[in-house]
Parts: structure tokens; sequence; C-alpha cells
């Protein structure tokens, strides 16, 4: 069974002031690229029918029509029909970066973030996921943490119906915002990450080589 560990927040994403306008955006644009977009419905052009005028133009004292299939009338097009569209919208990726680390801040602020040693789970048991989650007094909603090699977690987890489990690499602001808790293991912990690289230690000398003298 996992147990929990002492592991240390890095203040650069669990220590920023939330920035809630950017938080609102890219929360806003996620669940807007989530709509399917597929509402679709008949413009008079469209509808089958109507090509025939319904009465002539003058003499019945009706007021004059052309199709049976106008607007107005009963099966017929609609005015401004919705069609297939995509509702997505662009988000810098900085901002979305922004939003996740604000997210994650705030939970941090709130001491509702946790880190396990590992997710070692020897075979998917639903009961060790609960007996886990009430040992490190987590109540509510849940978001759990997991790496791709983690799948007797995942299976464990993924029965409870207020726990929503997460692969390290899709953890988002919205997902964060949703739940009360956030639970990581030491190796989906989120780090920071720079475009330094890493220093490269010189070289060792090469050893001096000894000549010898020959005779003539």
């Amino acid at each position: 069974m996992p147990n929990k560990s002492s592991a240390s927040l890095d203040s650069s994403i669990f220590g920023i002031k939330p920035n809630v306008a950017v938080m609102h955006q890219v929360v806003t644009a996620q669940l807007a690229g989530a709509r399917s977009g597929t509402q679709s419905t008949k413009t008079r052009a469209e509808v089958s029918g109507g090509g025939a005028k319904p009465w002539r133009q003058k003499g019945t004292g009706r007021a004059r029509q052309g199709s049976n299939r106008a607007p107005h009338w009963s099966g017929g097009g609609v005015t401004h029909a919705p069609k297939p569209r995509s509702y997505a919208q662009k988000t810098p990726k900085k901002m979305v970066q922004l939003a996740l680390r604000s997210a994650l801040s705030d939970r941090a602020a709130e001491n509702k973030v946790l880190v396990v040693d590992a997710w070692d789970f020897g075979a998917p048991r639903t009961k060790d996921a609960k007996a886990l989650l009430a040992t490190l007094g987590v109540t509510g909603k849940a978001l759990i943490v997991v790496g791709r090699d983690d799948l007797n977690a995942a299976m464990s987890f993924r029965n409870l119906a207020e726990v929503h489990v997460l692969l390290d690499g899709e953890l988002n602001a919205y997902d964060v915002l949703c739940n009360d808790w956030i639970v990581f293991s030491e190796a989906t912990l989120p780090k920071a990450k720079t475009d330094a690289p890493a220093a490269v230690p010189a070289a060792a000398p090469a050893p001096a080589t000894e000549v010898k003298e020959t005779a003539e």
C-alpha cells in the first residue's frame, strides 16, 4: 500500500498568487472546446417539398404565399438555423500553464495537496483504494494523478464515485478546480522546468605520459 510522503512542493508551481481571471478564461475555453457542435436544423432551402405555390396569388381572400416550407409555416424551415461548428478557442500556452499553476497553488494554500511515495498496488482492488483515501484523510471529491505505468492504481480508484483519475501529462486547471483534494505520487508530482541546459562537468585532464630516452 502507498504511504504518505513528506515531499516538498515547488513554490513556482504550488506557491504563486492565483490569477483568477486567467483561470476563468482557460476553463471557459476548455469547456467550449469540449462541446460537440453537431447541432443542425434545416433552412427553408433544405426542407423537402414546398416547390408549388399553395394557392393562386389573387382572388382567394387569403394572404399571398409562395411556399408551404417558409419559416412561419408548420413543417417549414428554420430561420437562422444552427449548423455544425467548432466552439474551440485558441488559448496561449503560457496562459494555460499559468492557469494550472494558479489552480494548484490555490489547492496547496488550503492544504489540499497530498503526496504518496508511490502507487504500489499489487492488483486492482477498490477496497484498498478506499482505505488509502481514508488513511490520508481525504473526504469529498479527489483527483488522483497517476503515471502511465500505474495501471493497477488507476483501476483501483476508478470505481469510486467522487474520485477522478488522471494521467500526469493530462493535468489541467479545470480538473484541479473541480476537485477538493489533489493526490500525487512522488513520480507524478509536477516539477519546475527550466530552459537552461544542465551543467556539464569539466573533462578530467589527460594523464601525463612518461617518455623514456633511448641510448643511441
